[in-house]
């Protein structure tokens, strides 16, 4: 079992637990993602978390798998009610669970956390179908100011912050661009411009 993995299922409760800090911007969010998703779309969500985002998203669409690491996430994410094109299952972010060729590959909050992101992304664009959008939201620790890193880093130190990478926003489009992604759309919901939404294709 990977650190990331052990973390958040150690995390799992608090996490399901705590509310959502803007829900403005979530669900703005949730708008524009659920715009860009057709009635006959096979939608994959990587890191799905506690699986409130798979829920919301998976009423529009023909079939939903939302896959964690965490075995303990994917455990309280089953516990919920779904619609029945939705399916949770435990795997590693790079996966990619039967159902393919995926038409969408949704990846919230989940990027920095992987230790390869290159192969991840070079994965993620195998499993699309021609066409396919990968729809991502991720962390980039590395804009923000030298007193958060080093605060993130002691924490991390301690087991209090997950494994993660420093990325910039500037390294997360080289990134996505060097594995064949076109950048479509690039915005920031609420007031963190370090946690973008990139939308490519």
């Amino acid at each position: 079992m990977s650190s990331a993995a052990k973390f958040w299922n150690r995390f799992a409760d608090r996490y399901a637990a705590r509310p959502i800090k803007d829900v403005a911007a979530y669900e703005a969010l949730l708008a524009d993602a659920a715009a860009r998703l057709g009635a006959g779309d096979r939608v994959l969500e990587i890191g799905c978390g506690t699986g409130g985002t798979a829920i919301r998203l998976a009423e529009g669409v023909q079939q939903y798998v939302a896959t964690d690491f965490s075995a303990e996430m994917v455990r309280i994410a089953t516990a919920k009610p779904a619609p029945p094109n939705l399916r949770f299952l435990l795997a590693e972010a790079g996966a990619l669970p039967e159902g393919g060729p995926f038409d969408v590959i949704c990846a919230f909050n989940v990027l920095h956390l992987v230790d390869d992101l290159p192969g991840l992304l070079h994965r993620l664009r195998g499993g699309l179908a021609p066409n396919g959008l990968l729809i991502c939201k991720t962390w980039c620790f590395g804009d923000l100011p030298l007193r958060f890193r080093l605060l993130f880093r002691a924490l991390r130190l301690v087991k209090l912050f997950p494994p993660a990478r420093f990325l910039t926003q500037a390294e997360l489009h080289q990134t996505l661009q060097s594995a064949g992604f076109a950048i479509e759309a690039t915005r920031v919901f609420g007031a963190r411009a370090q946690n973008p939404y990139v939308v490519a294709r």
